[in-house]
């Protein structure tokens, strides 16, 4: 069989179109992305059944990456409402997207999602799995490989798989204050418990390589035993799991499939650079693409915030994608609003570690509305802002509140903010000097 995989390709030599074009939107040489593609440090999920996908690398040399998850569940949204969170999601900047559908019309809404979408595309297959059963204990082998082929021929450009939990790391959990809190990984528990076998995805790991490598899926491990609160993070089932990960990684890369490993979770701050170096040194320095870590348990509602501190954290030290949290993170499956908050707030994580890390023109848009600042151009400043609807709103409703209008004043310079007002300006008494 012809491998059509970039990994591939990029060991065979070839500037692929989807490097090239990672190149050119990282100002970086597309030789330098080339040779990172061939070792696995940097991954480009581009399922070719995916026609309107517009190439994003993923890696820690590279700017970082956010995702956002979507999908409906058993209780809630329906297909329109999951392309709308779509839309929301990639106007505001995504770089990916993951449909986590578990309710009714999983396979057409994945369809509608991927027919929309020129962002890569992620799944977890064994909720699709789960759906077409009566409970996780049915769950089968055959399942599971026909599952994970359908998605890849459907178009999915990466999958999340929890192979790297195993039967003997259960006990561990059993220790935890939450145990497993991770969705894939309970179901996975559960049914080697009940039959007393080893991970299914594991046993039939060269299986599902077959696949990937024949359709270009890129496997993001998953972390089953990732900690769901700080009172777990960084223990022993954690990094068993994380150990089995790095083998895995392994595997893929001989099989000429891209992989990258996913991490946690909950974790508090001083923890988080421990935790970037041991994915590094654990896997080989596959792409890291971790959930938040959201740094307290006490703040439901606010779960974006508590998160992207910790995600700006992590990616400065080397994790590779950050996977949003919105607010109803713990709370409710999220809205259009609940979105557009989530992606805004993983912006600005991702941003925020990009300038610290120096990377090229990183800072460009920062200076930029610097310069309008100083110049009182309230409109370069929203054109420039990540999410300059919200700044227009609230501008206009600082302005309403004064009763003052844009109406240009004598001097020719642009209207003072409300905060200070025109005899407290900063920035026009300086101006002055």
């Amino acid at each position: 069989m012809t491998k059509l995989t970039q990994i591939a390709r990029a060991r065979a030599g070839e500037i692929t179109p989807q490097i090239a074009a990672v190149a050119k939107k990282e100002l970086v040489d597309p030789e330098v992305i080339r040779e990172q593609v061939a070792t696995g440090r940097i991954v480009i999920p581009a399922n070719i059944h995916h026609p309107s996908l517009e190439p994003v690398g993923i890696g820690r040399s590279l700017k970082t990456k956010i995702n956002a998850n979507i999908g409906n569940s058993t209780l809630s949204s329906c297909p329109k409402q999951e392309i709308e969170k779509l839309k929301t999601a990639l106007s505001y900047g995504a770089d990916t997207v993951m449909d986590l559908s578990t309710g009714a019309s999983i396979t057409s809404i994945r369809q509608a999602i991927i027919a929309n979408s020129t962002a890569p595309i992620g799944t977890v297959p064994i909720y699709e799995a789960l759906s077409r059963v009566n409970s996780s204990e049915d769950l089968n082998d055959k399942l599971i490989v026909d599952v994970i082929r359908e998605q890849a021929e459907q178009g999915v450009d990466y999958i999340t798989i929890h192979a790297g939990l195993l039967k003997a790391q259960v006990p561990m959990a059993k220790k935890r204050k939450l145990r497993i809190v991770s969705r894939g990984g309970s179901i996975i528990a559960k049914w080697m418990m009940t039959h007393d076998r080893e991970n299914l995805y594991y046993t039939n790991f060269d299986k599902i390589l077959e696949i990937c490598a024949e359709h270009d899926v890129t496997i993001s491990l998953g972390d089953g035993m990732r900690p769901g609160c700080l009172a777990d993070a960084s223990d022993e089932a954690q990094f068993a799991e994380l150990g089995v990960l790095g083998k895995l990684v392994t595997r893929c890369r001989e099989a000429d499939v891209q992989v990258m490993v996913e991490g946690p979770g909950h974790v508090p701050l001083d923890q988080i650079e421990m935790n970037m170096k041991r994915e590094q040194e654990l896997c080989d320095d596959a792409p890291f693409y971790i959930l938040g870590p959201v740094v307290i348990d006490c703040a439901p509602g606010y779960d974006h915030i508590t998160s992207a501190i910790g995600a700006a954290l992590g990616a400065f030290h080397g994790a590779a994608m950050l996977c949003y949290v919105t607010p109803k993170e713990h709370l409710g499956l999220p809205n259009a609003e609940d979105v557009r908050n989530g992606v805004i707030a993983y912006k600005i994580a991702a941003h925020a570690a990009d300038v610290g890390l120096k990377l090229p023109e990183a800072r460009k848009r920062d200076d930029a509305i610097s310069d309008a600042r100083a110049e009182f151009d309230w409109e370069k400043q929203f054109d420039l802002s990540l999410d300059p609807a919200r700044a227009r709103q609230l501008r206009d409703e600082a302005l309403e509140e004064q009763e003052i209008t844009e109406e240009p004043p004598k001097d020719g310079k642009k209207q003072y903010c409300t905060m200070c007002g025109p005899d407290f300006c900063s920035m026009r008494i300086s101006a002055e000097l």
